[in-house]
């Protein structure tokens, strides 16, 4: 195997247990040692793979987006089902992967959102870029919505979708306080209602 792939390859099973380790325990209590030592890197690699611990983090959180960004895209984009039904399996496969214990890494932006935006700046914009390309797609859901008739909603397509991302991120946070699905199924509720799902 030439050394740009194992290169690449390495890096990526750095990234892919960082995201595993940093799920559970946030981004500061996470030293880049535990990281190279759970994909077996010796400790001096680390700045041959990433040029400081803030790339390393935009990194980490490009690659949580682009495979969150593309999970939601296959949902969308199921054949044979109306908009509501697409919206409602995303917010039903959210609702799943935000296990109280164990979200396997598909909490990310959840986990880190608030105590990486304070602490650097390429982060919070890779933060920002992920969550605004979230809304969009939730946005363009939502129009199909209204032209296919299964979603009605008393806003626009784009504030809607503002207003739901929010509510189910923060609904997260609460269920990880209160220990308890909740806050998620009450925003489940408030989600049926806002986009007026029978």
């Amino acid at each position: 195997m030439p050394a740009t792939a194992r290169t690449a390859d390495t890096r990526r099973d750095i990234l892919d247990a960082a995201q595993r380790i940093m799920a559970h325990k946030g981004y500061s209590a996470v030293g880049i040692n535990e990281v190279l030592a759970e994909v077996g890197v010796p400790k001096g690699s680390f700045y041959h793979y990433f040029v400081s611990k803030d790339a390393f983090g935009e990194a980490l959180l490009r690659r949580y987006f682009e495979e969150y960004l593309a999970d939601m895209d296959r949902v969308f984009a199921r054949s044979g089902q109306s908009a509501a039904e697409r919206l409602t399996t995303y917010w039903q496969q959210w609702r799943e992967t935000q296990s109280l214990d164990d979200c396997q890494g598909k909490c990310l932006a959840v986990k880190l959102g608030a105590e990486v935006s304070d602490l650097s700046e390429p982060m919070r914009l890779a933060l920002k870029a992920g969550t605004d390309a979230i809304v969009e797609r939730l946005e363009r859901t939502i129009a199909d919505g209204l032209i296919d008739g299964s979603v009605a909603i008393d806003s626009d397509p784009r504030s809607t979708a503002q207003a739901l991302y929010g509510m189910w991120l923060g609904a997260s946070v609460m269920a990880k306080i209160q220990r308890s699905r909740a806050p998620l199924d009450t925003t489940t509720a408030m989600t049926r209602q806002i986009l007026h799902l029978r």
